[in-house]
């Protein structure tokens, strides 16, 4: 692997003061045109779970990649429900985003923790690498929720995101985000810039759907800008993605289209 240009901090600082920032501003100013701030917010989150993912899985977990996406997801969900039914619960519905990032973030540190000294892995970053793709997983399906509903108030979530199905997609698409750029990306050369800059275009995917699901149950306006931001920085970054591409082949980059009849 190459240098790292960012350090684990500086993108775990943005990651959780972007996507909680985004998840506040959608959700509270009940302004529906502003929910697609919710949608950016869950970008920058699945970025810091995508570098936790290739820190801890460049010590060779291998086919754990995908699986710890979705653990990152299944923990993230957990989380992120108990803290909005926790803030509807006693009528503070603004403190739901930080009880369920904090909740996500001790799940995170026992899991890593057993997986460490229960199960022997002995990664040296497990404990932390896990902590950090669990506050992503909350962050991002929180972010893709409120983006949705253009609400933060649990029992709006549930009708418009859980009830309807929206649910799923939310969950496929921001695991995905979390283990695929490093998936993507395997290898001696992978690289910091190459696998986030993918981690942001993945991401943008999952906003864009998130964007048109809203469409259907907030402000059809406010779910078509939700989606049109997603796609425009689906296509700058996945565009940057390619760029990396091609610098890192090294000798050169060939398309090789489709494959001739028979070939397989």
């Amino acid at each position: 692997m190459s240098a790292t240009a960012e350090t684990a901090n500086q993108v775990d600082a943005k990651g959780i003061v972007v996507g909680l920032v985004g998840i506040y501003i959608a959700g509270i100013s009940g302004i529906p045109y502003l929910a697609f701030l919710a949608g950016i917010g869950a970008i920058f989150a699945t970025k810091m779970g995508a570098d936790a993912v290739r820190r801890v899985c460049s010590y060779g977990i291998g086919t754990g990649v995908p699986s710890i996406g979705m653990l990152a997801l299944g923990m993230g969900i957990i989380s992120a429900m108990f803290g909005l039914a926790i803030g509807k619960m006693y009528d503070v519905v603004f403190i739901g985003p930080i009880v369920g990032l904090v909740v996500a973030l001790v799940i995170g540190f026992v899991v890593g923790t057993l997986a460490n000294k229960i199960i022997k892995l002995n990664i040296p970053v497990m404990e932390r690498c896990l902590t950090e793709i669990a506050g992503a997983g909350v962050l991002v399906m929180t972010g893709l929720s409120v983006m949705i509903a253009g609400s933060m108030d649990f029992v709006v979530i549930s009708e418009k995101v859980i009830t309807t199905g929206y649910i799923a997609p939310v969950f496929i698409l921001g695991a995905l985000g979390i283990l695929h750029p490093f998936n993507a990306s395997l290898g001696p050369d992978e690289t910091q810039d190459r696998t986030l800059v993918h981690a942001y275009s993945v991401g943008a995917i999952a906003m864009t759907i998130g964007g048109v699901c809203s469409i259907a149950v907030i402000d059809p306006i406010a779910g078509i800008i939700s989606t049109v931001v997603g796609l425009a920085i689906w296509y700058v970054t996945f565009m940057g993605f390619v760029k990396l591409v091609k610098r890192d082949a090294g000798a050169g980059y060939v398309g090789t289209g489709l494959l001739p009849p028979g070939a397989m």
